[in-house]
C-alpha cells in the first residue's frame, strides 16, 4: 500500500509509520515541525515533510492516517477527500493492522507506556518475539517506539482520549489506573469510567483483563464487569512488589501486572524486570550541569503522576534538595485539577512554573491566571514565564550545587532538560 500520515511525529503515529514501512509499504508524511522522531522516520527511508498545506498527498494513496491533532477541516484532510483516499484516524489505523494478532493493550490514566516497555522486555527476554507499538522510546527497542516481531503477539499500548481504544481488539487488557484525566473529551468520572467498561467490553468471551483491585477506579470499573460475568479478572495486587532498578512505588506496580502477564503466557518475568531500565521523559536522568545539578526529565503533567514522580526521585536522591520546572499541560486540565495540582508538588523543595502549554486550543474551556496558579502551590514557587526566561531564572538565581532538578510537563520543557545538560 502506498500510506500517507498526517501527524506523522505524533509519538504514536511515527510508530505505526515506522512499522508499515518496516512490513514493505510506501509511507510518507507530515507534521508542523521535524523532531528527534521525524528525524529517524527519515532515517528509515520515510519522506517527512514539515509543510502541511495539503501539497504533499500523493493522489494515488490507498489509506490516509490522520493523528487526533489534525482537525476534520485540515488542508491535508481535504486534498484526501478530494482524491478519494480512505482515511483513519491513528487509532482505527492500529486496529486495522492488529486485528489478526493475539492483542495485548495497555490502559490507564498513568503508566501506560512504562508498563508496555516493561511487558516488551519481558516478552522479549522469554522469546516471544512480539510486534510492539508504544508510547515513549524504549532502550529495549533500540532506542524507538515500535517493534516488528515475527509472532503471532502485538503488545500495544491503549490510550482513552476520545475513546481511541475503541477501535482496538484486545485479547488480554492491563488496566494500571483509572483516576480521570481528559476532561474536555469526557463529561465527568462516570463518561471516563465507561470509556474503559466499553473498552474491555470489546475483550472476547472468557479473554483477561488484568489491573489493579486495590485502585478505587479499577475497582468500581471490575465490580460492574463481576456482576455481569463479563470477563476473567486478574488481581495483579496479589503479586510481590519487587525491587527494580528504577525507582518508585508506581514502578513497582506496573511491574505487577507485568508478572501477573507472565503467569498467564508461563513465561518467566522478575529478572527482565529487575533489569528494567527506564524509558523515555519516565524519570529519565539525563545528566549533570557544570554546576553538579542532576537534570531529570519525566513526562508526568497529571497531579497523581507529579507526586509520584517527586516521590520516586526523593527515594532515590535521599536528602538532596528537588527542585521541579513545571509546564502545566492545557488549561483545560489545570483548571479541572487545580487543587490536586495544589499538593501535588508536597514532596519537592523549590518549584519553577513556565507558561501553559497550550496543546488544544480549540477545545480549551477557560484560561488559567498562572501567576496565581504558581502562588497558590503548597511550596516555595516562582512563576518563571517563557522556557527561557524560567531556564534563566534556573540558572542565575535558582539552582544550587547538588540540586536535583525535575524538568516535568507533557509539552516542549523537555528541551530544556536536554539544554542544560547539553550545555
Amino acid at each position: 500500500m502506498k500510506i500517507y500520515c498526517s501527524g506523522i511525529g505524533g509519538i504514536g503515529l511515527s510508530a505505526y509509520a515506522a512499522l508499515q514501512n518496516a512490513l514493505g509499504h510506501e509511507v510518507s508524511g507530515s507534521d508542523s515541525s521535524l523532531s528527534v522522531l521525524t528525524e529517524d522516520l527519515i532515517s528509515q527511508g520515510i519522506s517527512v515533510y514539515d509543510c502541511q498545506d495539503g501539497s504533499h498527498v500523493p493522489e494515488d494513496a490507498d489509506l490516509f492516517v490522520y493523528s487526533e491533532a489534525i482537525p476534520i477541516d485540515a488542508p491535508e484532510r481535504k486534498s484526501a477527500e478530494s482524491y478519494g483516499i480512505t482515511q483513519e484516524s491513528y487509532f482505527e489505523a492500529l486496529g486495522n493492522l492488529s486485528k489478526d494478532f493475539t492483542v495485548i493493550a495497555v490502559c490507564g490514566t498513568h503508566g501506560k507506556s512504562t508498563t508496555t516497555a516493561m511487558a516488551a522486555q519481558v516478552l522479549i527476554d522469554a522469546g516471544l518475539d512480539p510486534t510492539v507499538v508504544v508510547g515513549t522510546k524504549v532502550p529495549q527497542l533500540n532506542g524507538r517506539n515500535w517493534r516488528k516481531g515475527n509472532s503471532t503477539i502485538f503488545l500495544l499500548e491503549a490510550c482513552e482520549y476520545r475513546g481511541s481504544f475503541l477501535h482496538l481488539y484486545p485479547d488480554i487488557i492491563l488496566m494500571t489506573n483509572v483516576d480521570g484525566d481528559h476532561f474536555d473529551a469526557f463529561k465527568d468520572l462516570d463518561d471516563y469510567q465507561n470509556a474503559y467498561r466499553a473498552f474491555i467490553a470489546r475483550l472476547p468471551d472468557d479473554a483477561l483483563l488484568i489491573t489493579h483491585m486495590d485502585d478505587d477506579g479499577c475497582r468500581a470499573i471490575c465490580e460492574t464487569l463481576i456482576q455481569k460475568a463479563e470477563v476473567f479478572i486478574m488481581d495483579a495486587d496479589r503479586n510481590p512488589l519487587i525491587e527494580l532498578s528504577v525507582s518508585g512505588l508506581h514502578m513497582k506496580q506496573n511491574a505487577q501486572l507485568v508478572l501477573s502477564l507472565a503467569d498467564q503466557l508461563e513465561i518467566a518475568a522478575e529478572e527482565s524486570l529487575k533489569s528494567f531500565t527506564g524509558t523515555w521523559r519516565r524519570m529519565e536522568v539525563k545528566g549533570d550541569t557544570d554546576q553538579g545539578v542532576t537534570v531529570i526529565d519525566d513526562y508526568a503533567h497529571h497531579p497523581v503522576e507529579i507526586a509520584a514522580t517527586i516521590s520516586a526521585v526523593r527515594e532515590k536522591y535521599p536528602g538532596r534538595r528537588i527542585v521541579c520546572l513545571f509546564q502545566p499541560h492545557t488549561h483545560d486540565r489545570t483548571i479541572r485539577f487545580y487543587n490536586d495540582f495544589l499538593i501535588a508538588f508536597d514532596g519537592a523543595d523549590f518549584v519553577v512554573t513556565t507558561d501553559i502549554y497550550d496543546a488544544r486550543p480549540d477545545v480549551e474551556k477557560g484560561i488559567v491566571d498562572i501567576e496565581q496558579f504558581t502562588a497558590d502551590i503548597h511550596a516555595e514557587t516562582v512563576y518563571g514565564g517563557s522556557l527561557e526566561q524560567a531556564k534563566e531564572q534556573l540558572c542565575c538565581k535558582i539552582l544550587q550545587q547538588d540540586d536535583v532538578l525535575i524538568v516535568m510537563g507533557a509539552g516542549d520543557v523537555t528541551h530544556v532538560a536536554e539544554q542544560l545538560t547539553t550545555g
